[in-house]
């Protein structure tokens, strides 16, 4: 089988493979270029950055490829818009919205035709999307990383975004081989995005103690936490998310970073320790079927076992 190009906007990915923007700092301009020049959509992860520090990262990935690279933001932080528009200002190939849902980011980047992708987990949602000015919409199921908006399989979510939208649909969640890809694709999807495949590559930002832990991993490690952001999370259990599970761990300092938050602990912080190797005290977000996983590969070696898998079938 010969896999489609994926068009968002102006913008044609030869690849229809959207590497997931992984929060705190796991994407980054190294990873999202490595990614970019294979033909795939690189993204760097804009939450919990600075704005002189997101822009440096566009900079840097600029300057290491030619291909298609957008930023991933959480709609509840609370510069949200903010963010957007350093991006937008970066000259960014599109916008790439999660955890929350707003109908004024589709205004962001009317001026600019900069394409703005929400993260939807339904039929609703889409809907909206497309009628408020989406250009794509990525459709994430439970099995995704991170924070979750449904408990459904996008397996069985694909369908019926399919037949209700006229959007370029990519599904997220659960997707790590060729045979993967090709069935969401089979199913309506234009593309696929892939998280926990990318968190464990060589140009992933995470520290060898976090990589390390992700190759440790079994399934019954991989757990759902209560979110500030208001959402649930799908997390590897560590110490200090059996600590949240069991209750909240209120932050002793806070940084505002959110529009709204539950101050049951601090994910901001959480998540950098994590990204630093303190797998102790520090927030490990996973997708589901990260336990699959059983060494870190390149970029390069990822999409070029992608290619023999797809051929293969």
């Amino acid at each position: 089988m010969k896999l489609p190009e994926l068009k968002i906007g102006t913008k044609i990915a030869k690849m229809p493979i959207v590497q997931g923007g992984m929060a705190i700092r796991l994407s980054t301009a190294r990873l999202a270029a490595a990614v970019a020049n294979e033909g795939g959509i690189g993204l760097i992860a804009a939450s919990g950055m600075s704005h002189d520090e997101l822009r440096y990262e566009i900079r840097l990935a600029r300057s290491l490829t030619k291909g298609i690279i957008g930023i991933n933001i959480m709609v509840a932080a609370r510069d949200f818009a903010e963010v957007v528009k350093t991006a937008i200002d970066e000259g960014i190939d599109l916008v790439v919205a999660g955890a929350g849902f707003s109908r004024d980011m589709f205004g962001l980047g009317k001026e600019s035709g900069t394409p703005i992708v929400p993260i939807v987990s339904s039929v609703k949602l889409a809907k909206i999307s497309e009628r408020l000015g989406a250009t794509a919409i990525v459709v994430e199921g439970k099995e995704a990383g991170g924070h979750l908006g449904t408990d459904t399989s996008v397996r069985n979510l694909i369908p019926d975004i399919r037949a209700a939208v006229k959007l370029p649909v990519i599904a997220a969640g659960g997707a790590l081989s060729g045979q993967d890809v090709v069935d969401l694709i089979n199913m309506g999807a234009n593309g696929v995005q892939m998280g926990s495949r990318f968190a464990a590559s060589e140009e992933a930002n995470g520290a060898p103690a976090l990589k390390e832990y992700y190759l440790k991993s079994k399934p019954e490690d991989v757990v759902v936490i209560h979110s500030p952001v208001g959402l649930p999370g799908r997390a590897v259990r560590t110490p200090f998310t059996a600590r949240v599970m069991e209750g909240p761990v209120p932050p002793t300092t806070c940084d505002a970073c959110l529009k709204a938050c539950k101050h049951n602990f601090c994910i901001i912080r959480s998540l950098i320790r994590a990204q630093q190797g303190d797998v102790e005290t520090g927030l490990v977000f996973t997708g589901e079927r990260l336990p699959t996983i059983k060494s870190i590969m390149s970029v390069h070696d990822i999409f070029e076992q992608l290619k023999a898998e797809v051929a293969a079938i």
